[in-house]
């Protein structure tokens, strides 16, 4: 007898996911639904707004990749209005980024999707002495490994276990598919206390030079105004010790507890658990590694598409290709349309609510906020696993040795790339990518800067290059593809549109009935307890969902539904009865 089970809201992401699954009998997911659940509608607010303004109001998208949408919105406007940037400028940007993400991967990894693979019981029972030992066999200098660290680690967990487990209450501590021992578990506990410092280290590193964080504030329509910062030695030289401090971080934690749970999950990494579309998608147009006018730049990433995992063909990418379907969105319409005539009207249909007294997703129907990008007709999976998959293919320097490395070391084969697993360690080595790419941007800065050269901005005249425009801004966010469309007409933004990368990989089925990535990555993952969705997690986590911050939810009759009571732990919210984790047999 088939399982449907409905998990609602997927917690420890940003914003409000839920996932419909049906199981066979050997309870292996069969088919699965991603309904992004919030409305966001910042393209609404954008129209009829100062294009210079566009990118302030954008960033308001999202708060934990913070800035994505700041930058790339002003990219998308500075297209509009050929402007190219100074060497100085491209720097700074660059270096924001690259702070963002060796901010955003680690406190993903630990903060977010760890206690998928973690059990924090288990290391209740650990051995600290052990733990060191384990320790090294991981790294030649683990990250504050010392008996007397685990022992304090494990007595704030044995204090957190003696009132129900405080920030770790509620889980499924115990599952079957918790593989690691006790002392491997207490190793990656402690790095998760000492990664909720080191965000602070790298939170830093972005104030240095975007004056706030999150939010930066720095960068403009033509260029950047952290002009006194880049002057600065002792500024620049911060910036160098905060990163040399992350690096230590990943190198000495986030590297062999990654491994660490590699080699425990190898046998899924190998059979390709949770590897879903196996089309992948970079845009790669951030990270410029020339002064070249964007687009044109080289880039650290490589822009493309590899699909059905031939990592022996990489197709050129074109923005013209990119389409939006929503048959099986919110919204007005069917039509198959590019970003640039892109619309964004609700349509609100509801959900099912049946004699069992559960309110199901109308899959036949509408039942996304999202919508369904397609590249040149194709469905595709964007992120840190796209950009290192693309990047291999293409042979680039940057980024083939880090993974060839990795997978020599782990003595992984390279299959093991287009799994949960895979998805996972892809963010890892991009980290390692980024981090040695940003020792080289601030040498550079700082050699630019020594030179006299103090250019941060290109001036322009508004009123002759505002009259009528348009134009694309795209770049990487940790999560994956982030473009922005703005059409402007008499100085004023006349239509606006984002498709943001969990746009493309959590989206519903597109009019030819296809599935987004997550609901195709979920297709044979394996339950070990059907009332314990753990694997569901571990596969929907592996690509970080970050559903944009939007207005409250309203019902088929515009009436306001509530405020979510979150619980901490995953499929125990709902903002009123039935509970929000049910099985239905």
């Amino acid at each position: 007898m088939t399982s449907h089970i409905v998990v609602d809201p997927i917690t420890r992401i940003e914003g409000h996911l839920r996932i419909e699954a049906v199981l066979d009998d050997n309870n292996v997911i069969t088919s699965a639904y991603s309904s992004g659940t919030m409305f966001r509608g910042v393209e609404l607010i954008l129209k009829n707004r100062d294009p210079r303004d566009a990118g302030l109001l954008a960033m308001r998208i999202c708060g934990v990749c913070t800035g994505v949408h700041y930058w790339t919105s002003i990219r998308a406007v500075e297209n509009a209005f050929g402007l190219s940037i100074p060497t100085n400028a491209r720097l700074v940007r660059n270096l924001i980024a690259g702070a963002l993400y060796i901010h955003d991967h680690p406190v993903h990894f630990y903060n977010l999707h760890a206690l998928d693979f973690v059990d924090i019981v288990s290391a209740l029972s650990a051995d600290p002495k052990k733990a060191v030992d384990v320790a090294y066999t991981y790294s030649n200098n683990p990250y504050n490994a010392s008996i007397g660290t685990y022992q304090v680690v494990q007595a704030k967990l044995t204090s957190l276990a003696k009132s129900s487990l405080g920030i770790f209450g509620n889980a499924y501590w115990g599952n079957p598919s918790y593989r690691l021992t006790p002392e491997e578990n207490l190793i990656a506990a402690s790095h998760y206390l000492d990664c909720l410092n080191k965000q602070r280290t790298a939170a830093k590193m972005m104030a240095i030079l975007g004056g706030k964080n999150p939010h930066p504030q720095s960068i403009v329509v033509g260029g950047v105004t952290c002009v006194e910062d880049i002057q600065d030695p002792v500024r620049l030289a911060q910036f160098g010790t905060y990163l040399t401090e992350m690096t230590d971080f990943i190198q000495g934690a986030y590297l062999p507890d990654l491994v660490m749970v590699g080699k425990a999950y190898a046998d899924q990494a190998v059979a390709g658990v949770g590897g879903g579309l196996g089309n992948y998608m970079a845009y790669a147009a951030n990270f410029e590694m020339d002064d070249n006018p964007y687009p044109k730049a080289k880039t650290l990433f490589s822009p493309g598409i590899v699909m059905n995992k031939d990592l022996t063909t990489v197709i050129p990418f074109d923005q013209a290709k990119v389409t939006e379907d929503v048959t099986h969105s919110w919204y007005e319409g069917n039509a198959v349309l590019q970003p640039f005539d892109g619309v964004t009207q609700p349509n609100y249909t509801g959900l099912d609510k049946r004699s069992d007294g559960i309110a199901y997703l109308k899959t036949n129907e509408k039942y996304s906020w999202l919508k369904a990008p397609n590249y040149d007709g194709n469905r595709v999976e964007v992120g840190p696993l796209a950009r290192m998959i693309v990047g291999y293919a293409a042979g680039n320097p940057a980024i083939k040795p880090v993974v060839d490395n990795f997978l020599k070391s782990t003595g992984f084969p390279a299959a093991v790339l287009f799994s949960t697993i895979g998805r996972t360690a892809a963010r890892l080595l991009e980290t390692q990518v980024i981090a040695n790419a940003m020792v080289g941007w601030l040498d550079e800065l700082q050699k630019n800067v020594a030179t006299g050269d103090l250019a941060t901005w290109t001036p322009f005249d508004f009123s002759q290059v505002s009259t009528q425009a348009q134009g694309f801004g795209l770049s990487e966010a940790p999560r994956g593809a982030l473009g922005h469309w703005v059409k402007i007409q008499d100085g004023k933004i006349e239509n606006y549109q984002a498709v943001v990368p969990t746009t493309w990989n959590a989206s519903p089925r597109d009019g030819q009935e296809r599935p987004g990535a997550y609901e195709d990555a979920l297709v044979g993952v394996k339950l070990a307890k059907i009332d314990e969705p753990l694997e569901i997690l571990q596969t929907i986590h592996s690509f970080d969902p970050c559903l944009a911050c939007a207005v409250h939810l309203v019902d088929a009759r515009g009436k306001d539904l509530g405020t979510y009571q979150v619980i901490p732990g995953d499929g125990v919210c709902e903002i009123t009865d039935p509970p929000s984790s049910e099985v239905i047999q």
